[in-house]
């Protein structure tokens, strides 16, 4: 099953339960049944396995999907665009879009506002950071599908950037990056892509190029708690990085 399958399987708790209702009810009931009184499930330590790893991935996808839906709110309308980029980029089965538009639809309507998802998601994956860029990446790409990100959205994204504990700087840093991505008139500065000064030294500049090789690989995010579904997002992020260091090796000469 698809991790939009075991999503969709929460649209009614969502719907009564809050923030944490589809992820209960997509993990699967048996499981919550058995694990309820975990309080593991619900912080920053789910335990470890093959079932946290699924619980990581049902939040992650829930979130996306939920972030998305209150983001369209920002600027007050959801474009053909918008929706087609999220179908195509996280690789929607044709069988569930209807359920998955339901829930995007649910999270839309729901009078509570985006800050509790977002501080709900922080606690979850407080350890693993590089996670939770991939889904502001995530909320990158669906806010530029329609050819600009509106103010409203991008004062979305960061205070959505705040709350998963991100800086200012950091966000300015994800801000380049994301603006910058598949935009060849937009270059971002390679510096700030690898939240590096241009003062550091060559050292220094491939030591930060290296982590974030590490915080970033696919593989690692994935054992993290980032769906299969997203591997494009990441494999693009990584693209982002090499060249601002290919960028910035040429620039200097380094070796």
């Amino acid at each position: 099953m698809s991790i939009w399958g075991k999503v969709i399987g929460g649209v009614a708790g969502f719907a009564m339960g809050g923030p944490l209702g589809a992820l209960i009810g997509g993990v699967a009931g048996h499981m919550y049944d058995q694990r309820k009184e975990e309080e593991a499930l619900l912080g920053p330590d789910m335990g470890d396995g093959e079932a946290a790893n699924e619980a990581r991935q049902v939040a992650f996808t829930q979130a996306v999907i939920v972030l998305a839906a209150k983001m369209a709110k920002s600027d007050g309308a959801v474009s053909k665009d918008e929706i087609l980029a999220f179908r195509r980029m996280f690789h929607v089965p044709p069988e569930d879009e209807a359920a998955v538009g339901k829930l995007f639809n649910e999270a839309r309507k729901d009078a509570t506002g985006y800050e509790p998802y977002a501080e709900q998601i922080a606690m979850m994956f407080a350890r693993e950071p590089a996670v939770l860029e991939e889904l502001l990446a995530a909320l990158f790409h669906i806010a530029k599908a329609d050819g600009e990100v509106h103010p409203g959205e991008m004062e979305f994204l960061r205070r959505t950037a705040l709350i998963f504990g991100f800086t200012p700087q950091g966000f300015e840093r994800l801000k380049a990056m994301h603006m910058d991505m598949g935009e060849p008139d937009k270059k971002a500065d390679p510096y700030e892509i690898l939240g590096v000064k241009r003062s550091d030294s060559d050292a220094d500049i491939k030591k930060a190029y290296r982590q974030l090789i590490r915080e970033n690989h696919p593989d690692k995010l994935m054992a993290d708690g980032m769906p299969q579904e997203f591997i494009d997002l990441a494999n693009e992020k990584m693209a982002s990085i090499n060249a601002a260091y290919d960028q910035i090796e040429k620039e200097r000469g380094m070796k």
